[in-house]
């Protein structure tokens, strides 16, 4: 007679749910280390790919997460929230605009409106904007992902609001003003839905 085996995968199926989603986790994270040791963009493609089968496997209806699985979870989000966000939006970016000088800063070199006496000499000024965009990315997602985890997703918009308001001036140009919605857009989202694999382990 065969035995019921419906309580048995009652017991061991969410418990290898989520040690799916915890290896899955893992793997774009060591993915995304490799990659900002030397860009490639394939691993950026795989790292996001295994980030959103892991978000799907939390979505789906699961018990609540033993405390041992919250913890390891959220440390390994936060890793990946931080470090991954950098070269996703560095792959947005290159894919969004083509042609973009890049600066000895991390920004980006545009054009500046040339003096009389520099267009008589033949001279194009040139500035670096967003400046130091690498260190803001991480701290804007360590700061974005915690208060998403910590059940405070109001605070993007306080995140959004100082950002926006520290490159006002740098924002004149359109390259630069396209640079930073979509470096800022990917890298939040990115900080969301790593956010999200964590707040989804208590559903």
């Amino acid at each position: 007679m065969i035995p019921n085996l419906q309580p048995l995968f009652a017991t061991v199926g969410p418990v290898l749910a989520w040690c799916a989603v915890l290896i899955l986790v893992i793997a774009s994270l060591c993915c995304i280390l490799f990659t900002m040791r030397s860009p490639r963009r394939p691993l950026v493609y795989v790292a996001t790919g295994l980030l959103g089968l892991a978000l799907i496997i939390v979505a789906l209806p699961t018990p609540d997460a033993p405390v041992l699985f919250r913890v390891l979870i959220g440390l390994v989000v936060l890793a990946l929230s931080v470090t991954g966000g950098g070269p996703a939006s560095q792959l947005v970016l290159a894919l969004a605009s083509r042609g973009a000088v890049p600066g000895v800063h991390g920004g980006i070199v545009i054009a500046e409106t040339a003096t009389p006496q520099q267009q008589a000499a033949g001279v194009q000024p040139t500035q670096e904007v967003l400046r130091g965009g690498t260190t803001i990315g991480y701290l804007e997602r360590f700061a974005a992902t915690g208060a998403i985890m910590a059940g405070f997703p109001e605070a993007l918009a306080v995140l959004i609001a100082i950002k926006g308001v520290g490159r006002f001036t740098e924002l004149e140009a359109p390259e630069a003003r396209e640079r930073f919605i979509i470096g800022t857009l990917t890298s939040l989202i990115w900080a969301c839905v790593c956010a999200g694999v964590f707040r989804l382990t208590f559903a």
